[in-house]
Parts: C-alpha cells; structure tokens; sequence
C-alpha cells in the first residue's frame, strides 16, 4: 500500500534530512534551504575539499560516492528523509536507499530531468507539450531514466516508502549552495563567448521548458510536506526556443546580438548524444501536478533573468 504524506511543518529541529549531492547546483541549493529553515541536514561528498565548506554551512559532511552503497544505506536509515540529487542516473545508488528505507514509510525524492520526453528534432520546432500523464516513447538514449524514474515510483506503491520524482526541466540562475552554476545555460554561455556570438543547433526553433533553481527548491520543500508516494513533478515555468536563448546570450557576452548556427551533426560528432537532445531536442512540459500540489514560481522568467546579467 502507498504511504500517506506526514506533516513536516511541526518539530523541524528534530528531522533529520540526507541530501546526496550536497556540494552540487541542485542537492547544494536545496541543502541550504533546508537549513536556513531548521532541518538537520546530512551532505554526500566526494569531496574531502569540500566537506569543511559544507560543514560552515551548517551541513553535516558525509565523505563518499554513490558507489560507497553501504554509507548511503547507514546515513539513510539514520535519517527521515532522503532527497537524491546527485546522479539522475545512477542505478546502484538508487537501490542502495530504497533497500534501506524499504517498509520504513520514510520519504525519498529523486531527480530526475524532462529530456526524458526530448525527441530528435534536430534544430525544429515540435508542438507538442507534455503533462506528467501524457504517454510518451523515449529515445533510446533516455529509455535507462524512465525505467529509474518508474522503479522509484513503484516502491511508493509496494514497499512502503513515500517515494517521489522530481523532474526538473533547463534550471537557471544562481545557486545557493557550493555550485552556483548549472549545467546546459553555462556550457551554452561560456561556448558563445569563445566564438564570439549567440549560439544554437540547427535553425535554433526547438523549444525547451525552464525553472529558476529557486522555484525548483520550493518544489522539493512543497512535495517533502504534501506529495503522496509514488508522485511524479515535472518542475517548469516557461519555455524558449534555443534561437532566442542564443540572442540573449549574444546581449550577456557583447557580441552586438550576433548569432551563429552550429552543424547539429559535427556537434554531436564532437560532443556526443547529450549535447545534441541538450541543445537541439524540443523538451516542452507541463508542471500540472505540482501546480495542483500547490507550487506557485515567483522567480523571475528566463528572459528577464537574461535582462538582469546585461
């Protein structure tokens, strides 16, 4: 049977929370939130480096991996709550928790990203979009996700663990935590500035789904209170075809609006499959259940936090 949601408004101090990925963009920002609002909060790092820098920010350091499946099984079941944002990918790690919070009711939150309905569009434009319950056939390069993402969702229906997904579409701005970058914007920004314009895949008219890292983190603390197990959040509020994100990145570095097309073959020739469902894919979603849930973004839109770094 699934596990009801348990209230987390009251007796905060007491709750003990592990987050993986703690010195990362998303598993950072959420860590610091969760402390700023009074959870005891547990961290993996890889990073010897880093354990001091978490352990300033009120972050109980745990020095590990992913691959380290007996540490993740120790720390998990010493806490009351798991959130996974280190590796949307890693199945053993995955298991690993679900084994340890296995009958316990306990509540798991795993990332996931919306390029799992990412088609191969090459640079064109797709009408379709996609609410959490709208039937889709991955790419094949996807497939691997989608079977973790149900996996995680199946053990809040039989092995009594408040399981969720969380799956969020391209974040922007600044993180809170160590990272303050994320991933596809950055590469895209830092990769314009060395040709000197605004660049995209293609003729740029495929369309991705957006959040601010500040609305994604209210949507972890939303669903850590009111999701059901076996819940599943597409995290996004607006979208932008890659042409128009490359003539705002061409504005951010000074390049006096000039853009330029890249080959979506060479670009995959030289930087493999996930530059190219990253940059030239159409990943167009909807986030009706966490709207239902309650999640309200209030950050600024993609365009106007491009308006701010000018």
């Amino acid at each position: 049977m699934a596990s009801e949601p348990r209230l987390i408004s009251k007796g905060l101090f007491h709750m003990k929370i592990f987050v993986t990925g703690a010195s990362g963009y998303i598993g950072g920002s959420v860590a610091n939130r969760l402390v700023a609002d009074g959870f005891q909060v547990t961290g993996l790092t890889r990073d010897d480096g880093k354990a001091a820098a978490l352990e300033a920010r009120g972050i109980e350091p745990v020095i590990g991996s992913l691959d380290d499946v007996e540490t993740l099984a120790r720390v998990a079941q010493a806490s009351d709550a798991v959130i996974h944002a280190a590796d949307a990918d890693h199945e053993a790690s995955v298991d690993a928790l679900l084994d340890a919070l296995a009958g316990s009711g306990k509540l798991f939150i795993h990332t996931s990203g919306s390029s799992i309905i990412a088609d191969d569009a090459a640079g064109t434009h797709s009408g379709q979009e996609f609410c959490e319950d709208t039937p889709f056939t991955p790419l094949p390069f996807r497939l691997p996700r989608v079977v973790m993402n149900r996996r995680v969702r199946m053990a809040g229906i039989d092995r009594s663990v408040r399981a969720v997904v969380v799956c969020p579409a391209m974040i922007y701005g600044e993180g809170r935590g160590l990272q303050p970058h994320s991933d596809q914007l950055p590469k895209l920004i830092g990769l314009s500035r060395q040709m000197g314009a605004g660049l995209y895949l293609g003729e740029g008219l495929n369309r991705y789904a957006n959040v601010h890292i500040d609305d994604l983190v209210d949507l972890y603390l939303l669903a850590m209170e009111r999701a059901p197990a076996a819940s599943f959040f597409f995290a996004a509020n607006g979208e932008m075809s890659f042409l128009e994100i490359a003539q705002h990145i061409a504005r951010v570095i000074g390049a006096e609006g000039r853009t330029h097309s890249l080959d979506v073959e060479q670009v995959t020739a030289g930087y493999g499959l996930a530059a190219r469902y990253g940059l030239a894919s159409n990943s167009r979603v909807i986030a009706a259940n966490a709207r239902r849930l309650g999640w309200v973004p209030k950050s600024p839109s993609l365009g106007d936090w491009f308006a701010a770094q000018t």
